[in-house]
């Protein structure tokens, strides 16, 4: 599996051709405490962009809008190869109750101020960011269809929505004529493997394209941890901010630092960085269509960008997968139980015909 930047797929059910590896841009800033700044940022762009890659990933409250406001000078002179995506919901003023949410005022806001910032006239994906659980899905959903029929969308998506909210609104959506949905942007890694469960096989039964973020959780699949850092603070301040977060989001546990432990054996026999062989992980995925890297400097894009090159034995995917196995959950592990199997192979197959 050598791939490259220009190793275009296509994401979902559509003829939108995109890069196995997106450029995601929350990075892209230091007003969160890490990141890089304009100058290093504008390296990581050129770099990707000349690699091949075509497919970014952004949103209104990356670096409080720094993100966004840097790829609209970045992609001046080639907006038209590149596939932008952003997102709406999370974005909240102060002493505004509608400045945040799925709703219909929310979206055409938010896509407003994301065009200004981005110095164009249209988005090429848009996803719904967060789930609001208020929202009903007919108005999300003829919102996102209007923002189309406008020409100020081209494509629309979901990212942490629940897989039966996903499905319905794409049931809708055909039965109505409207846009369809073509991806689908989840946490997915080593470490977070509970979409396989419903999230994923939905997916792909739906026509939705897998484009996980976070492939590297939180940097802890790179190696850069030990279990010390459950307890004690990183000697650099914005280490420490970043463990920090990491130690928030549930990302350093016991449990993903043994995983990470079995990504660095795996990656100290193929003679690679960690990164790259948990990146080759999500790629050698079917139902993943593109894998969002986020990075710093230009040497951890390259690290990065080396996984595409990157092709695991099925000896090393099954030791990957035993240390980072997860429970399915009912009914799944019922239903891939040899009871289930083997009852359906016999009478319980002839008593469902009669």
């Amino acid at each position: 599996m050598s791939l490259t930047l220009d190793t275009y797929r296509l994401l979902g059910r559509s003829g939108l051709r995109v890069s196995p590896l997106a450029l995601g841009t929350a990075t892209f800033g230091t007003e969160w405490g890490w990141g890089a700044e304009q100058d290093d940022a504008r390296k990581l762009f050129d770099r990707y962009v000349e690699r091949g890659g075509n497919f970014i990933d952004t949103a209104p409250t990356y670096t409080n809008g720094s993100a966004e406001r840097m790829l609209g000078e970045f992609t001046r002179d080639n907006r038209e190869s590149l596939v932008l995506a952003t997102k709406y919901t999370t974005l909240r003023r102060s002493g505004d109750p509608n400045s945040g949410g799925a709703h219909r005022k929310s979206m055409f806001s938010s896509v407003e101020s994301s065009l200004r910032r981005l110095n164009t006239d249209y988005l090429d994906l848009l996803y719904l960011h967060v789930w609001d659980d208020t929202t009903p899905v007919e108005e999300v959903l003829r919102g996102l269809d209007d923002l189309v029929r406008q020409g100020k969308v081209l494509y629309v998506a979901m990212s942490n929505v629940p897989a039966w909210q996903v499905s319905r609104m794409q049931a809708i959506a055909e039965l109505r004529g409207w846009s369809p949905l073509i991806a689908l942007e989840i946490e997915y890694n080593l470490a977070e493997r509970t979409g396989e469960r419903d999230l994923i096989p939905m997916a792909r039964e739906m026509g939705l394209g897998v484009v996980p973020y976070s492939p590297l959780a939180g940097g802890v699949l790179s190696g850069k941890y030990r279990r010390a850092d459950l307890t004690t603070t990183g000697a650099a301040a914005g280490a420490g901010r970043r463990k920090d977060a990491n130690l928030a989001l549930g990302w350093l546990t016991e449990r993903s630092l043994a995983i990470a432990e079995v990504v660095r054996e795996v990656a100290a026999e193929l003679d690679r960085p960690p990164a790259q062989v948990a990146l080759a992980w999500t790629l050698q995925n079917p139902a993943v269509t593109a894998s969002i890297i986020g990075a710093r400097t230009p040497a951890q894009l390259e690290n990065n960008l080396g996984a595409l090159e990157l092709d695991l034995t099925d000896g090393r995917l099954a030791r990957l997968a035993e240390v980072s196995a997860i429970s399915l959950g009912n009914p799944h592990d019922l239903l891939a139980s040899d009871h289930i199997r083997s009852e359906t192979s016999g009478d319980l197959k002839i008593r469902a015909r009669r």
